[in-house]
């Protein structure tokens, strides 16, 4: 990490202010996914955005990479203690345990930093798919699955029109089978490219299908993700983060997964999910509801 860590209070003062609305969760369970406008200071942007060059600038010193190698880093809390900041930011986590509920976790983290492509490279969408890789293979195919994880993606760069890497959907394809969605082939209809300004956020669906895609602009895209899923999946990153659960609050604890013991994962005591009960207290016990 950048320094020593600090005792961290969260951000939940500010989870008030921006709940899950009626709206919003309409247009979620409607579409897959959520777009949060300004979701991320300038300052905040400023400061992931060289977090970024310099990983990326790692990369590029690896003689395996070239002009068009995209970054692809995992696993980013307790590298820089800026990460920890967006576990539970306001503007975003409330919308997430909106969606998932009190019984979750952070389970993965990731940064894509993607320069323009090869101009000889075929423009648009590659590689659509479903988060969770074998999950998904393991699930019947001719079944709508559960949703199990929710991922919030921040924009550190400004991808504000097509052909700039930016992140391709489908909206309303959470609620497609795998096998319906595999006729389709690589041009799925009703696909769309996600145009946003740096310092946006957009929170989906796992089950969304969705694709990179080329960027054939002549600016770098910067892309920064944390996954949350119920406790009980097991994570996607290491999370091995002893020394930064000793300096966090107990609901930063749980998300970073923190345990009273293995059957806990499954069948939590109050220590375990502290969210649960900032929930039913600012919220009422009726957000709470088994």
């Amino acid at each position: 990490m950048s320094g020593p860590v600090q005792a961290a209070t969260g951000h939940s003062a500010q989870w008030p202010d921006h709940v899950l609305t009626p709206s919003e969760r309409e247009r979620f369970e409607r579409e897959g996914f959520l777009l949060v406008e300004r979701a991320l200071p300038h300052a905040v942007v400023d400061r992931f955005g060289t977090l970024a060059q310099r990983y990326f600038a790692e990369l590029r010193a690896s003689p395996e990479s070239n002009a068009h190698t995209i970054l692809n880093l995992h696993d980013l809390v307790g590298r820089d203690d800026a990460f920890l900041e967006l576990v539970d930011w306001p503007m975003t986590f409330p919308k997430v345990f909106g969606v998932l509920g009190w019984h979750i976790q952070l389970f993965h983290t990731q940064l894509i930093v993607t320069p323009p492509t090869h101009p000889q490279a075929p423009a648009g969408a590659y590689a659509w798919h479903q988060d969770n890789n074998r999950m998904n293979r393991d699930f019947e195919p001719d079944v709508v699955q559960p949703r199990v994880s929710v991922k919030v993606g921040y924009f550190l760069t400004d991808v504000d029109r097509t052909g700039m890497g930016n992140l391709c959907v489908v909206p309303g394809s959470h609620r497609v089978t795998r096998q319906a969605f595999a006729e389709f082939g690589d041009d799925p209809p009703g696909a769309i490219e996600l145009c946003a300004r740096a310092g946006d956020a957009v929170v989906f669906d796992r089950r969304l299908w969705h694709a990179a895609s080329t960027n054939h602009s002549t600016s770098t895209r910067v892309f920064l993700t944390y996954g949350y899923s119920h406790r009980w999946l097991r994570p996607k990153s290491a999370m091995r983060l002893d020394e930064v659960l000793g300096g966090v609050d107990p609901i930063r604890r749980q998300l970073l997964g923190a345990t009273t013991s293995a059957n806990a994962w499954f069948d939590p005591t109050p220590d375990d999910v502290p969210l649960r009960e900032w929930i039913a207290e600012h919220l009422g016990s009726e957000a709470v509801a088994p």
